[in-house]
C-alpha cells in the first residue's frame, strides 16, 4: 500500500524542485519531508530521487509515480467532493483559477449565485493565466480553471480535462479617441506601420499571427498583461492594441476608441479535471457560470 500523504509530498518536491521548498510549501519541517520520501521509496522498492548538490532530480520511476500520483490525488479529491454531495452540499469547497478580466466580470456574479444557493460551500479564487490555471488544475490545486483560447489549443492542455464552452468574446481594435486614421479602423492592415502594445504571451502570439494573415508583422514596442495600462498607453498616443470584450467590460478608458473586428473572437472555457460528471461542488460553480453567461447582457 502506498500512503497518499507521502504521494502528496513527492508531488510537492517535484513541483518545487527541492526538499526545502517543498517543506515550505507544505508547511512541514524539512526532516519530516525527507523522512516521508524515504518511507515512500521503501514502500515502492525503487529509488525515486537523485540528489544533485542542493537540489534533486526525479528518477525514471519517480517521474512515473509523480505522473500517476497527480491523477490519483485528483480522484481522491473527487471522491471527497462526491461525499459532500451525499451530505446535501451543506459543506464543501470549490477552488477556481481564472484570468484577470474574467475575475473582474464573469466570476463575481457567478460566485454570488453559488453563495446564495449553497451558503455552506467554501469558494476560493486565484488569479492565473490559462497555462498556469491548467497546470494548477492538473496538480489538484484548483477544481475549476477558467481559461481563454484563440483557437485549437495544444492537446496537452486538454489532457485528462473536460472543457465547457461558456462564451465567445469579440475582439476590438483599440486606438486613441482623438486621432484619425487612413484606412478602415476595424482592419488590422490599417495599422501596419503603427506601434503596437501587446499583452500576455498567448495574446501576443495571437496578435502576431493575425497581423501576419493581414500581410504584415506588428511593431511591438510595449508589453503588459495589465489591460488598464494597455488602454492608458493607447490613450496617450503610444500605440494601438487588440483587446477582447471582457477586458473592456471590466474597464473602459475614456480616451480610447473601440472598433469591433469582424470574424475575430476568443473563446472562454471552463475546465475541470477528469471525465464527466464533475464533482458536485465544481458542478455547482459550472452551473453558476453557465447561468451568468446566459443572461441577455452577455455576448454569445
Amino acid at each position: 500500500m502506498i500512503d497518499l500523504s507521502r504521494l502528496r509530498v513527492l508531488v510537492a518536491v517535484a513541483r518545487e524542485g527541492s526538499v526545502t521548498a517543498a517543506a515550505e510549501a507544505l508547511h512541514y519541517a524539512q526532516p519530516s519531508v525527507s523522512h516521508q520520501l524515504a518511507k515512500l521509496e521503501a514502500e515502492v522498492g525503487v529509488p525515486l530521487l537523485q540528489r544533485m548538490g542542493r537540489g534533486i532530480r526525479l528518477t525514471e520511476a519517480g517521474r512515473l509515480l509523480v505522473e500517476r500520483a497527480e491523477s490519483i490525488l485528483a480522484q481522491v479529491e473527487s471522491v471527497h467532493a462526491e461525499l459532500d454531495e451525499l451530505a446535501g452540499l451543506g459543506t464543501g469547497r470549490v477552488r477556481l483559477a481564472a484570468f484577470p478580466s474574467a475575475l473582474a466580470t464573469l466570476v463575481p456574479p457567478a460566485a454570488a449565485r453559488v453563495s446564495a444557493q449553497y451558503p455552506g460551500i467554501e469558494l476560493t479564487l486565484v488569479e492565473a493565466e490559462p497555462p498556469e490555471a491548467l497546470s494548477a488544475l492538473r496538480n489538484n490545486d484548483v477544481d475549476v480553471a477558467l481559461i481563454f483560447e484563440h483557437g485549437d489549443p495544444p492537446q496537452r492542455d486538454r489532457r485528462d480535462t473536460t472543457m465547457t464552452p461558456l462564451l465567445e468574446e469579440p475582439l476590438y481594435m483599440v486606438t486613441p479617441a482623438d486621432r484619425s486614421w487612413d484606412g478602415p479602423r476595424a482592419e488590422l492592415a490599417t495599422y501596419a506601420e503603427t506601434r503596437w502594445i501587446a499583452g500576455c504571451e498567448r495574446c501576443r502570439e495571437h496578435l502576431v499571427a493575425a497581423c501576419g494573415r493581414a500581410g504584415f508583422s506588428p511593431i511591438v514596442e510595449f508589453e503588459t498583461d495589465d489591460y488598464v495600462a494597455v488602454q492608458a498607453l493607447v490613450a496617450a498616443g503610444l500605440g494601438v492594441s487588440l483587446l477582447p470584450g471582457l477586458t473592456l467590460r471590466a474597464n473602459r478608458h475614456p480616451g480610447v476608441r473601440l472598433d469591433r473586428i469582424p470574424g475575430m473572437r476568443r473563446q472562454v472555457v471552463a475546465a475541470v479535471y477528469g471525465k464527466p460528471p464533475a464533482p458536485q461542488p465544481a458542478q455547482v460553480l459550472l452551473d453558476a457560470l453557465i447561468a451568468t453567461v446566459s443572461e441577455p447582457e452577455w455576448p454569445s
